[in-house]
This record gives structure tokens, C-alpha cells and sequence, in this order.
């Protein structure tokens, strides 16, 4: 069986993140083509569309989420992201038992003895009528029935796990603040969620190894897990076998792939790149060396936003305090002159983009 090396895997993964040139694609198939983004910094997902997509015009994952196309809940992983509507109602279901899983790990001792079946029914009946609620709108209607259970508690189960939901605009729309409101998935987009088949071969799951494979391969079955939030998707992947090719990486992981998906020489450049907080293209593995090191994993559960140089993980970076077309990057090791140059290039582009072609500035700090 073929071993493909990190430097291989990471050639794959950014041709499939669209980080190796950027895509001429519409936003809409770029959103579908990555399976989402993380998106619990309402912001972010514009910076991850920006360096993925030729001429990104951030007003149109705005019309996208506000028309209805695009939506943000939690989903993979038990964190907010930005899908599709069709994936949105296709996935929401798959989901639902992790979801209720993840919530009862914190809030266990709150909920117990709850049935969470009847919390679910009266969240949907307190939401039925499709007005966006703050979470202490709709657990403040629920209270009464279950004052016995901490309020933070009795939320998170609700809108987080229990219901299908949405954050309604203008949460998350380009440069614009808001709160977090919370509508039924179903009438937000007009019809309920996909339900769960009974079949064995798990035909949800077959679709979203599928994707993931398409974004994210040559991957294991641990690398979908850490994606998605789901058990690995056994079945489907058991289902789909005869369809796959194999490969091993170099801790002997065996490796499973679309045939005809792109697999880069390693020799290919790799150009800069500069990723949100939270990009799926690091956190969408359980094992991230193909993107970076171990000594620098926490970085992307923590939340820093990270320049890729030659396609690994190099540099922190941050929008300074002196305005949005501020950018100051923290090189992880010592950067040569070429590699400064070009980080301080694309640095540029990013503090225009940020500032809408204002006043920019990068510098490269300590």
C-alpha cells in the first residue's frame, strides 16, 4: 500500500481547501464544496472565504445568509457553522443524538431524570411561530414548567441540541455586530429537517464521507470523526469501501480517498495564506501534522488566527488596535528574508480586504 508522507497529505489538503490557488468559483459551491466553516466568530468565515476564492466579495455570503441560502447553527463538532440550506437540512438530523450527547456531558448533573423528547416539544411549540428569540426569550417561557433545572442548562439543550435551529441575520453578515437569535430551522428555511433513514448502509453518512473525502482526503476514519463530532460514520464508510483507495501515512494510519480526487505532487509551491480563527483546514483532523506541529496544535483550539507558509502553520496573526487594516504577524520560528516578504505581501492584501481599501499596514513583530 502506498505511504504518503506530510508533506504529500499537506500538498492534498490544501488543494482540497482551494488554499493551493485560489478558486473561480461562486461562494455558494465553495460554502458546499468545504462542507462549511466554523463559524462561532460571526466574522471569520469571511477571511477563510477570502483566501480560498479569486475576488471575494464578502456582500455575497451576505446575501447568502440573509437570503436564506446559507445558515449558521450548531452542528459538526457541537459548534456553530456556516452550511448550506441543503446541507443544513440534509445533515441536521445525523447530528442531533451527538448534539444531545455533547450538551448532557456538561449539563448532565442539571438535566437528569429531564426528558429531553418533552423539552425538545416545548422548545418547537414556544418557536412555532418563525420570530428569531434570544435564548433567554425562549428559556424564560420554558422556566415555569422546569424551574427545578439551571437555566443555562435548560438553554444550551434547547437551542444548541434538542431543536433544530438557525442564528437569524444579522448575525454573521459582513462587518456588522449583533446578538444571537434563534429561529426553527424548519421555518427559517421552509420545511422540516431531512428525517433519519432506517437503512443500514447509512446513505446521510455516505454523502458526508463523501464530502468530507472531497475537502479534506486522503483522511482516517479518526480525521472524519474529529470533523464531524459523529462516531465515525462506520457504516457508511463500511458501505462505500468498494468505491475508495487506500493508503497508509507514516505512522501506518490507513488512509481512505476519493480515486480521482486531487493528490498534488509535494513538490508543488504553496503560497502564503492567512486563516480565520477556527479553520476547518486545521481543525477537521485528529491528526494535524500535515498542517502543523504538534508543539503549536493548541494554537487552533485556542482560537489564533494562523499564515501558512510553504502550506504548514507558521505564524500567528491578529488585527492591531490602530484599525481593521492593521495586521501584526508573530512568526513561530524565524522566518527567511523570501518568506517575510511574501507573508508581508499577502499580509497587505489581507489588511485591504479588511479595510475595504483603506489605510493598511503590516508588520512583522517579535
Amino acid at each position: 500500500m502506498t505511504v504518503l508522507d506530510d508533506r504529500a497529505l499537506n500538498r492534498a489538503a490544501l488543494a482540497r481547501q482551494l488554499l493551493l490557488d485560489r478558486a473561480d468559483v461562486p461562494v455558494l459551491d465553495a460554502v458546499a464544496h468545504l462542507g462549511g466553516l466554523q463559524a462561532q466568530e460571526p466574522q471569520e468565515p469571511f477571511v477563510g472565504l477570502w483566501s480560498r476564492l479569486a475576488g471575494f466579495d464578502p456582500a455575497a455570503l451576505s446575501d447568502l445568509l440573509t437570503g436564506r441560502r446559507v445558515v449558521r447553527l450548531p452542528l459538526m463538532r457541537h459548534t456553530i457553522h456556516l452550511v448550506t440550506a441543503a446541507d443544513a437540512l440534509a445533515w441536521r438530523a445525523r447530528h442531533d443524538a451527538m448534539l444531545r450527547q455533547r450538551t448532557l456531558g456538561v449539563y448532565r448533573r442539571d438535566l437528569d431524570g429531564i426528558d429531553l423528547d418533552e423539552i425538545a416539544a416545548a422548545g418547537r411549540a414556544v418557536m412555532a411561530d418563525g420570530r428569531p428569540r434570544t435564548r433567554a426569550e425562549v428559556v424564560g417561557a420554558l422556566a415555569e414548567r422546569w424551574p427545578e433545572v439551571d437555566r443555562r442548562a435548560l438553554g444550551e439543550m434547547v437551542i444548541n441540541a434538542a431543536v433544530p435551529t438557525a442564528q437569524a441575520p444579522p448575525r454573521g453578515v459582513w462587518r456588522r455586530k449583533a446578538g444571537v437569535h434563534n429561529v426553527l430551522l424548519s421555518s427559517w428555511l421552509g420545511r422540516e429537517i431531512d428525517p433519519l433513514t432506517s437503512d443500514d448502509s447509512d446513505p446521510v453518512g455516505q454523502a458526508m464521507v463523501r464530502r468530507y473525502l472531497a475537502a479534506f482526503g486522503p483522511a482516517a476514519s479518526a480525521d472524519l470523526r474529529a470533523w464531524c463530532g459523529l462516531a465515525g460514520l462506520p457504516a457508511a464508510v463500511r458501505a462505500l469501501r468498494g468505491e475508495l483507495v487506500a493508503f497508509r501515512d507514516k505512522r501506518g494510519r490507513e488512509l481512505l480517498d476519493l480515486p480521482d480526487a486531487p493528490r498534488p505532487d509535494p513538490g508543488t509551491p504553496a503560497p502564503v495564506r492567512f486563516l480565520p480563527a477556527f479553520d476547518n483546514a486545521i481543525l477537521g483532523y485528529q491528526d494535524r501534522t500535515r498542517i502543523i506541529d504538534d508543539a503549536h496544535r493548541g494554537l487552533s483550539v485556542a482560537g489564533e488566527r494562523v499564515v501558512l507558509v510553504d502550506g504548514r502553520v507558521a505564524a500567528t496573526w491578529r488585527v492591531d488596535a490602530r484599525g481593521p487594516g492593521t495586521v501584526a504577524v508573530a512568526p513561530l520560528y524565524p522566518l527567511s528574508k523570501t518568506d517575510q516578504r511574501d507573508v508581508l505581501e499577502e499580509g497587505e492584501r489581507l489588511a485591504s480586504f479588511l479595510s475595504e481599501g483603506e489605510s493598511r499596514r503590516v508588520e512583522i513583530t517579535e
